[in-house]
């Protein structure tokens, strides 16, 4: 059976994608997605608009004009073009009751041309967030066809389309670039998929050579890291046949598994080989060593479980998901442990496999330190690790969640310098909208609803600053010359006018151009403002959304959600520990080795400015689950040699002994693997890395030297485990 589900799993390898759409992470989140939704319901999707920044030294060139107006036509011909804005395609009312381009053909002069760019940066507020001031570039957005850029690979084609026809404007006088949210989403997609396949074979082969150094065996690494291998291919087949492809957050529980993997596969090995040389025979030991390991693993599984099943139950579909495929990851790794790694290893030995006599001294060395620090000064260093916990949590309190969109891109992305040049020229390219419900149902303003979305257009205009806002009431210089709201409507053309107000009359839409880089603490203060001014203003049923602030929102809210799930997941497993080895005393002493990765770890993010992001939660959650496993490994020894007769202080040292080197190289091919992360181009990766690292050294330390003082310190404390009164 393992055989054959280990082909099926293999078999979806070649199919493994990550699906880029950051909806389907969002996806159910809270308000703010409703609003989204909502949003897009009415007026369409915001998150695939393109931007594009065409940068000229020579743009009042009268030919340079004419070349950036092909542009412009090219990009609303564009197969997945569904609309443009430009400032070329945009029209204005004439007196004969007709429109114009709003910048004339065939200018004769570049004073000419710098007069009418002029004039319509000051006087149209639409041109004014597409012309720079000045006048060295101009903005083009193209609002793409749903129905293709969302299709499976669409959005890469229509990248990939873009990107071909602004090559062909490239020269010497014109520089054109890409930006926008599906660029930023597909640089992104495209640096994961990257980053997964360098990393997983690099960290995979670091790990290997570990093993092979730690094992001193050729044959022996091999056995330590099959089992990782195969866990990897059930989770990423199970993962394939389940979901359909990988999310951005999915896609971390394969850096999970291989992590529980390794760690079990060493305990295994080191108790298995221990046991050999021990005396028993090969086989005997095998059996022997699933007794032994075996249930903790178990305990060890399904505390991570308990960890990730909290999320299932929290808002959101895609923190679901990612709960779900934590829960199915740790269940594989442990099937895969608990199956695939005994009969490897009796196939070895059948094959003629010897164990090493002794093992690496990397991984036996700090051992006897450990005993000796844990024996002279056990009261010290258990009252020190308590007081370090406390206070630890301080900054546990204070840290905030932080998103940041940008964050996510790589470090050398090209779309956000882009995004950067158009907000030091214009409004930016994270617009936020503002969704006015209307009372008269007239596609072209009844004079009451103008007065509706004039006073809403303000209020927001308030806020964010002048000029940097548009809307149905913005074209105020149209109507002051005599035009009708009707035939300004009729100017801007019908896909436009959807942008400005439903067909039906019933909605308008006012948006506010914001800078890319903003802080998300910054863009809350916006929102809430904005919420309380509308609300003032007598605006009811007035919304503000957007695709910005449904990921910076939602972000928050998942990130908060992890957060909270660990600490009741730190509680259950407290419970669960005390359970399993039916002593509250021991789910005691498990508390403060289980909380100082996660503590340290927050400490290194508020003392670096980091926050809390994304990634740092799901690294805490993956420390969380190495400190329990270790924990739960060492009171496993411990429990057996109390109940073998020892006394207190002589259990420890025999769970020191027998549990540490593999602690120890457990930490070593864990980190050297994950350490190649810390080099990722995309900084939340980087960052994930750093923390992976920083929490397993933490929770080596937790358990080599706090705990073992703890259980020696505590004396009569711990003097009815295993039945004995030593």
């Amino acid at each position: 059976m393992a055989l054959l589900f280990t082909v099926l799993c293999a078999w979806q390898l070649p199919r493994i994608s990550v699906d880029g759409d950051l909806m389907r992470v969002f996806a159910d989140s809270g308000v703010h997605f409703d609003r989204y939704k909502k949003l897009t319901d009415t007026f369409g999707t915001f998150e695939d608009d393109a931007y594009v920044l065409v940068s000229s030294p020579r743009l009042t060139d009268p030919a340079v004009i004419e070349k950036l107006r092909e542009l412009a036509f090219d990009l609303e011909l564009s197969d997945y073009a569904l609309g443009t804005m430009t400032p070329f395609t945009l029209r204005k009312p004439s007196g004969d009751g007709g429109t114009v381009p709003a910048v004339p053909e065939n200018m004769s002069s570049p004073e000419e041309v710098a007069a009418v760019l002029t004039d319509l940066r000051e006087n149209d507020p639409i041109m004014r967030n597409l012309i720079l001031g000045d006048l060295s570039g101009v903005v083009m957005i193209m609002f793409p066809d749903v129905t293709k850029s969302k299709a499976p690979g669409g959005m890469k084609d229509m990248i990939a389309s873009l990107r071909a026809l602004v090559a062909q404007y490239n020269s010497n006088d014109i520089q054109v670039e890409l930006t926008g949210p599906p660029i930023w989403s597909t640089e992104l997609l495209e640096s994961t998929i990257s980053d997964q396949a360098i990393f997983s074979i690099v960290g995979f082969a670091i790990g290997a050579i570990i093993s092979l150094l730690t094992l001193r065996s050729f044959w022996g690494a091999v056995l330590a890291t099959f089992t990782p291998a195969i866990a990897v291919i059930w989770v990423i087949g199970s993962v394939m046949l389940i979901f359909g492809s990988f999310s951005f957050l999915t896609n971390i529980v394969v850096t999970l598994v291989l992590v529980v993997a390794f760690a079990e596969s060493m305990y295994f090995t080191f108790t298995w080989l221990r046991l050999w040389n021990d005396g028993l025979e090969a086989t005997e030991a095998i059996d022997e060593a699933v007794k032994r390991v075996l249930p903790a693993a178990a305990l060890t599984s399904l505390t991570t479980m308990v960890s990730f099943a909290t999320l299932i139950v929290t808002q959101g579909r895609g923190i679901e998901e990612f709960g779900w495929s934590g829960v199915l990851g740790v269940a594989m790794a442990y099937l895969t442990f608990a199956t695939v790694m005994p009969l490897t290893m009796k196939l070895a030995v059948r094959l003629g496999y010897k164990p090493p006599r002794r093992m690496s001294i990397a991984v036996t060395a700090p051992i006897p330190a450990a005993r000796f620090l844990t024996r002279r000064f056990s009261r010290v260093l258990g009252v020190v690790g308590i007081a370090i916990a406390l206070l630890l949590l301080i900054p546990h309190f204070i840290l905030e969640p932080r998103f940041s969109f940008e964050d996510f891109l790589p470090k050398n992305s090209e779309a956000l310098e882009t995004a950067k040049g158009i907000d030091s020229g214009v409004g930016g390219v994270a617009p936020i909208y503002i969704r006015v419900p209307l009372a008269d149902n007239d596609p072209n303003l009844t004079d009451a609803d103008f007065e509706r979305v004039r006073k809403a257009h303000e209020v927001v205009e308030a806020v964010v600053g002048k000029g940097k806002v548009i809307s149905g009431a913005s074209m105020f210089n149209y109507s002051n010359a005599g035009f009708t709201r009707e035939e300004i409507f009729d100017a801007v053309g019908p896909f436009m006018k959807r942008r400005f107000v439903t067909d039906d009359g019933s909605q308008a839409l006012v948006t506010a151009f914001l800078p890319t880089i903003m802080d998300s603490v910054e863009l809350k203060n916006i929102v809430d403002k904005l919420d309380g001014d509308l609300v003032t203003a007598g605006i009811e049923g007035a919304e503000v959304a957007g695709y910005r602030l449904m990921t910076t929102f939602a972000s928050t809210d998942i990130i908060n959600s992890i957060r909270s799930s660990l600490m009741f997941a730190i509680v259950c497993n407290i419970f669960l520990i005390g359970l399993a080895f039916r002593s509250w005393r021991l789910g005691l002493v498990s508390v403060v080795p289980n909380l100082l990765p996660i503590l340290g770890t927050e400490l290194y993010l508020y003392l670096s400015g980091s926050g809390l992001q994304l990634t740092s939660v799901i690294a805490l959650t993956i420390a969380f689950g190495i400190a329990v496993d270790d924990t739960i490994h060492f009171l496993a020894t411990y429990v057996r040699q109390r109940e073998a007769g020892r006394n207190n202080a002589d259990a420890v040292d025999l769970g020191l002994e027998r549990v540490g080197p593999a602690l120890v190289a457990t930490t070593l091919i864990i980190c050297a693997g994950t350490a190649v992360v810390m080099f990722s181009s995309i900084p939340p990766v980087a960052l994930f890395g750093t923390l992976t690292v920083i929490t397993l050294f933490v929770a080596l330390i937790g358990d080599l030297v706090v705990l073992p003082s703890l259980l020696i310190a505590g004396g009569r404390f711990f003097r009815p485990i295993g039945g004995s009164s030593k």
